[in-house]
Parts: structure tokens; sequence; C-alpha cells
């Protein structure tokens, strides 16, 4: 019976052949997400609402490698550029956001037309 399964020697519309696709699907459906160790990534760079005229992008810590700052603000227009599908935006501001323990949550890049 095993050796047929593996196989799938079962013949379309058998009764084995039902059971053995209601397997399958059972498997699909209902196995945690944290089985295949596939958890949703955010995204690392996101356009965030915004004043009339300027855009905001958030920017997670780890795409900025750079230690100084004029690398670092170099980095930040050329992430800008690419989310903003090439159009032209200039980076007027590049703030770092800390949380409370005084560790770099990420980058706010202010940019304008």
């Amino acid at each position: 019976m095993l050796k047929r399964l593996i196989f799938w020697d079962y013949s379309r519309g058998s009764v084995q052949y039902d059971i053995a696709c209601a397997l399958i699907l059972a498997f699909i459906f209902f196995t945690p997400r944290e089985f295949f160790r596939d958890q949703p990534k955010p995204k690392s760079v996101a356009l965030l609402p915004s004043q009339a005229g300027t855009s905001e992008f958030w920017i997670e810590p780890g795409r900025l490698n750079a230690k100084d700052d004029a690398t670092r603000h170099g980095e930040a227009q050329n992430i800008v550029r690419q989310q903003a599908g090439g159009r032209d935006r200039s980076l007027v501001r590049l703030e770092t956001i800390y949380d409370e323990e005084r560790e770099v949550r990420g980058y706010l890049a202010i940019t304008r037309p």
C-alpha cells in the first residue's frame, strides 16, 4: 500500500486517490508557518505619510552601512532614488531614530522633488 502511495499508483477518482489528495491538501493548509520557518519579511524601506511637497522614507538600520555621516547621506540618497522609481528626489535631511536605550532603530529620510 505504501509503495502504491509513493508511486501514485491509484487510479483517478478512486477512494484511495481522494484520500491521498485530501492528506496532501491538509498538510499544505494546516501546517503552521513556523514549521517551514517562512515568516513575512517587513520592508526595509517604506514611504511614510508626510506634508505636502516632501516625502519621508523609513530606512532600516541594516540598509545603511556607512560609519560617517557624509557616506551615509549618499547611501540614503541612492536608496531613496531607487524607492521613488528613478524620480529625482533630493535628500533634504537624514535623521537617526534611537530607542530608549540609545540604540539605532532606523533612519528617517526627508526628501523634496
